[in-house]
């Protein structure tokens, strides 16, 4: 358990750290570089950004991770031949955090919001494709390789909600891996989404329903109806309970804005400062 206020970083872009740099390095902050998640540069040569990354981070002693990729490749991915794609994908995203020397990968959940309502809409459940035990099969199966490499690698798989409703899904799947290498990730304005329009519950929830499972937070604000990636006091998350929930925590993971606009950062921080909530 921690005290408030709680030490945050960012989610940024290489060509965004020379602008930040002095703020990370000064407070050893957690960062998250995004780059990693266009499908055209684990497709190309990483190493040049690699290089420039490590390059702008002299200094950084701070958590490292990456967001890997996902765009078209739901975890779940059940065509062979796109699964194949995907497995392979997820290993370079572990290869690629391996030289920069970070340690989380956020990846995404499978978990749609057609599931919640049609995962018991079948009589032969259990010999349909999708049915939420076939939906943890098929993960295992798509990122074993990439799970097998985390491991070997220390790095870990940190599955974020985007359109969950029950938190305790994701919770399920990732603690089905058995794995140190598999945990989960929360991000606040995905899970605010999801409670204003598909009837989730409020963001500190899915926190405490993650407990020692949680090992990633994008912070972000949002009004319950989009994904904003707005800062922290522009619309309507309850940050005093989501960061009392976090606070609570027996570890404490990285926590990291992930907004819209980088240059958001010193707004966001001054409010979440000026709660008595972060550094």
């Amino acid at each position: 358990m921690a005290d408030l206020p709680l030490s945050i970083g960012a989610a940024l872009n290489v060509a965004e750290l020379p602008t930040y740099r002095e703020w990370l390095i000064d407070g050893q902050r957690d960062l998250e570089i995004q780059d990693f998640c266009a499908p055209k540069v684990l497709l190309g040569d990483w190493q040049p950004l690699v290089s420039k990354a490590r390059e702008h981070l002299d200094g950084f002693k701070g958590r490292l991770g990456i967001h890997g990729p996902f765009y078209d490749l739901p975890l779940d991915m059940k065509d062979p031949e796109l699964a194949a794609i995907l497995s392979r994908r997820m290993v370079t995203a572990v290869d690629a955090a391996a030289a920069l020397g970070a340690t989380q990968i956020v990846v995404h959940s499978p978990y749609k919001t057609w599931d919640w309502f049609n995962f018991g809409n079948n009589p032969r459940a259990g010999n349909t494709p999708s049915t939420a035990e076939a939906t943890i099969d098929r993960v295992h199966h798509n990122l074993s390789a990439a799970v097998t490499r985390a491991e070997a690698e220390g790095i870990t798989l940190v599955i974020e909600n985007i359109e969950d409703i029950d938190p305790s899904w994701r919770r399920a799947l990732a603690t089905s891996f058995g794995s140190d290498a598999v945990r989960l990730s929360i991000d606040t304005g995905h899970a605010h989404y999801a409670h204003g329009t598909t009837g989730a519950p409020p963001v500190d929830y899915f926190v405490t329903d993650a407990a020692e499972m949680l090992s990633h937070v994008h912070l972000q604000d949002a009004d319950g109806f989009a994904d904003r990636h707005w800062p922290p006091g522009r619309g309507t998350v309850n940050w005093h309970a989501v960061f009392r929930a976090i606070a609570a925590l027996p570890q404490r993971p990285h926590l990291v804005l992930e907004l819209r606009e980088a240059n958001d950062i010193p707004a966001a921080m001054d409010y979440l400062s000026g709660e008595g909530l972060a550094c």
